[in-house]
């Protein structure tokens, strides 16, 4: 099981932002979850991925339980076995799309200039490696996000919003990227959006409320 999730809830002081939620995410399934502004479905997938605490319940990612992991091996883990595409793209300025894709390999030092440019390759992006972030369009900025989060192979994706800045033509290639990227990597992929139109591919979709996850 990629991701096993029981009972997990999360407070800002007294006030509740989710309770009791329980989710199983198995490899190359794609799951997504919408549910109104506010409701903590960022904050959500922040805990998924071991970046923000919750106050009951336990997230196993591969079988390794975050709750268990101090901050330092939690960063481990997600450099190892965990993708994040943010809505903002997250891209480094000053690195061409080659060097921004090959980060994740760098930190874990496994440098491989031929898987890079592959990964760039099966997103469309393999004429562009030389590029810097300012010289390309939105839609090839998000799927620079999606070949870097794919590029060291992880075994859960977590992706936020990734279409919320694009317009629906661009919306809907990157979408296929993202999700034709995960089946061939068997990667379980959790998408939360507000886009009706972004969950269109998915195994299932899922309501997140304060009380719980509910099939939508």
């Amino acid at each position: 099981m990629t991701l096993h999730i029981r009972n997990l809830s999360k407070h800002y002081g007294d006030a509740p932002v989710f309770t009791n939620v329980t989710l199983d995410v198995a490899p190359g399934e794609f799951v997504a979850i919408v549910g109104e502004s506010g409701v903590g479905k960022s904050t959500l997938l922040n805990c998924m991925a071991g970046l923000d605490h919750w106050d009951q319940g336990s997230v196993q990612v591969q079988g390794v339980d975050l709750g268990a992991l101090d901050e330092d091996r939690r960063a481990l883990l997600r450099r190892e076995k965990v993708g994040f595409v943010f809505q903002a793209f997250h891209v480094l300025p000053h690195l061409d799309v080659t060097q921004n894709v090959a980060l994740p390999l760098l930190l874990l030092g496994r440098p491989n200039a031929a898987h890079v440019q592959a990964m760039l390759e099966s997103v469309g992006l393999g004429a562009l490696g030389a590029r810097l972030p300012q010289q390309l369009s939105g839609g090839q900025l998000q799927r620079v996000a999606i070949a870097r989060a794919l590029v060291h192979q992880p075994r859960l994706l977590l992706a936020d919003e990734p279409t919320g800045n694009l317009d629906p033509s661009t919306a809907a290639l990157v979408m296929q990227a993202l999700v034709q990227q995960c089946r061939n990597h068997g990667a379980a992929l959790v998408l939360v959006t507000h886009s009706e139109a972004a969950t269109a591919g998915a195994d299932r979709v899922l309501h997140l409320r304060a009380d719980g996850m509910h099939a939508a």
